[in-house]
């Protein structure tokens, strides 16, 4: 059993910490309404009053329906400051402007919603002077389930070691609405997407899997797969190192100094 009230004064003080060390006392985050976000903007907020979450609808309906009024719930019940900002009509003049110079497929299309929300996230961090807070989970990150240089993006994250099961639990511990944890998780990245139709398997799987280690044979099967085929979303890019020692090999001490 976790102790919950051990757990948040340990991860406000991390919070704390990375702000101080950074120089920084505001922190922004998006606010999706989801049970991540949510959890993520309570432990931001218990650190630092001046924490901002911003609602970013992008082109689905349930980004402006249900997604946004339980952003705005969490946000009242917490007292965490909300600003929305419409990125629909810029992922379309984005998504238009490629024309015939390239051909976009769905995985480039919803993913720019993803990364749109990033350079909002960021554009604010930077004009406002806050750090940004990570909402992804551990179960997610395992999965490789979210977008390169999109959601994966952030300064620091307070929630990321916990699974999915954990998640539920840890909101519970702060009494937040039944209804923000018990509907299908979901990006809201398409109409009628959620996050375990598009993997094919269940967080309940996932989490028995990287908690115990336990699983059907198919089910570990899809989750190693998953795991290995976004290996590269998980560490930093690869840099090409040439052999400066055997290419200076036999090079007079001025060439090398000119080489360099």
């Amino acid at each position: 059993m976790i102790d919950y009230e051990k757990e948040t004064a340990g991860r406000v003080a991390f919070i704390k910490k990375f702000l101080i060390d950074g120089g920084m006392n505001k922190i922004v985050f998006a606010n999706s309404g989801g049970k991540d976000c949510v959890l993520s903007g309570i432990l931001c907020k218990l650190a630092c009053d001046d924490t901002l979450g911003l609602v970013l609808p992008c082109g689905t309906k349930r980004n402006y329906g249900r997604d946004r009024t339980d952003a705005e719930l969490a946000a009242k019940k917490f007292n965490i400051e909300t600003r929305m900002i419409d990125l629909t009509p810029a992922r379309d003049l984005l998504a238009g402007a490629f024309g015939e110079a390239a051909e976009m497929n769905e995985p480039a299309l919803i993913n720019i919603a993803p990364r749109l929300r990033m350079i909002t996230l960021y554009a604010v961090s930077a004009a406002e002077g806050r750090m940004v807070a990570g909402t992804g989970n551990r179960s997610e990150n395992y999965m490789g389930y979210f977008t390169k240089w999109g959601d994966g993006s952030y300064d620091f994250n307070p929630i990321g070691d916990l699974t999915v099961s954990e998640i539920y639990e840890f909101l519970r511990y702060f009494n937040v609405p039944e209804d923000i944890i018990t509907k299908p998780p979901s990006g809201g990245l398409f109409e009628g997407q959620t996050d375990e139709g598009q993997m094919g398997i269940t967080y309940k799987k996932i989490d028995n899997y990287i908690l115990r280690g336990a699983g059907e044979e198919d089910d570990v099967a899809l989750i190693e797969s998953f795991h290995r085929a976004t290996e590269h979303k998980r560490v930093m890019p690869p840099v090409y190192k040439r052999n400066r020692k055997k290419f200076l090999t036999g090079i007079s001490l001025s060439e090398r100094i000119r080489r360099n």
